[in-house]
């Protein structure tokens, strides 16, 4: 499969400019994370997460009134979501239809294109809160404190590696602008996707054998944000391979920091396979979502692998991985059924 099937018609880029933001989001990722596992965090992949959610969405830096903008955001969303989860998690019949407003703000926002890396960040905390406040509840509200820290470093970690390496007298400006969506079928879209994912997580909550099955959810969103009716059959098959391919870097990684677990060996590991992934993820809009979802994959599953998280740390790789495959094909399927169709082109 060539990157040319993923590209789709979007405008030829800098390929420069390119290979200096996959720099950047290699640098931010790896850092991000090797932080992390230094600091005894519960979720190590949500600073690095955040990091290249902000990159991908631009290639310009956040401003400092963005950045903090969105720190608050997150901050606010976070304390929401932990009030009516407590409040409302025994009238599941209350809160479920309150996340699917969440998750179709979410999704319209990305539709319409507009609010950069705050959608995207919005619906994965939308996801890890209810599970984690629900299903491990001896966190308790340090949920809150543990997003907007992990935010925070993400914004330090993306200022940072602009700053090593910057666009010099190239601007925004001249990037092309992709077209939106008629209003009727973002907003049609955004509805049954925000179903899709609320099935999901509900099953999540459900099943106490997809208790500590993060990696679904969020896999599911990631999908839903990647996946476009209009696609061919080879780009679709790449975005399932490309998919599985986090989760079978993050298998392998895994095994290897297990046989010698130390943290030089996890900083080479992170920088090798998010260069892998990153080099791809700015080379077009869709290839850019696909391997942007294919590194997101690889930071849950391994993240979770080495996180301190109580429960379920040993759980096999070889599970973990069936999980991105369920949630794969699920997605695909529901979105394929469900999804509004596109209009014929009139002759």
């Amino acid at each position: 499969m060539s990157t040319e099937d993923l590209a789709g018609p979007f405008p030829a880029i800098d390929l420069a400019r390119a290979k200096r933001q996959g720099l950047r989001v290699a640098l931010a990722v790896t850092v991000g994370f090797s932080l992390g596992l230094i600091n005894g965090s519960v979720l190590p992949f949500l600073a690095p997460l955040f990091a290249a959610q902000f990159l991908l969405a631009s290639y310009s830096p956040p401003g400092l009134r963005q950045g903090l903008g969105t720190v608050l955001l997150i901050f606010m969303v976070g304390a929401l979501l932990i009030f009516l989860t407590g409040l409302l998690g025994d009238r599941p019949l209350v809160l479920l239809p309150l996340l699917w407003l969440c998750y179709f703000s979410c999704f319209f926002a990305q539709g319409r294109q507009v609010g950069g890396a705050a959608p995207a960040l919005v619906l994965v905390i939308a996801i890890v809160v209810p599970l984690l406040d629900i299903l491990q509840r001896n966190l308790g509200e340090s949920i809150v404190l543990i997003l907007a820290e992990a935010v925070s470093i993400g914004l330090l970690l993306t200022w940072g590696a602009h700053a090593l390496f910057p666009d010099i007298g190239q601007t925004e400006a001249n990037a092309t602008p992709l077209a939106r969506l008629d209003l009727a079928r973002v907003t049609h879209q955004a509805m049954v996707s925000g179903a899709i994912l609320l099935a999901m997580v509900a099953l999540c909550l459900i099943d106490p054998r997809l208790a500590t099955a993060m990696v679904i959810p969020i896999t599911v969103a990631s999908l839903l944000s990647q996946f476009e009716l209009g696609m061919s059959t080879r780009a679709a098959a790449g975005l399932i391979v490309i998919n599985l391919l986090g989760g079978v870097a993050a298998s392998l990684a895994f095994t290897l920091t297990e046989t010698r677990p130390s943290l030089w060996l996890v900083t080479l590991t992170m920088l090798l396979v998010s260069l892998l992934f990153a080099g791809k993820a700015v080379t077009g809009a869709t290839t850019g979502k696909v391997f942007g979802g294919g590194l997101t994959t690889f930071l849950i599953l391994f993240g979770l692998g080495v996180s301190p998280l109580p429960g379920e740390t040993p759980e096999l790789f070889s599970t973990r991985i069936a999980y991105v495959l369920f949630a794969i094909l699920y997605a695909l399927c529901m979105a394929s059924l469900f999804w509004p169709r596109p209009r014929a082109a009139s002759h």
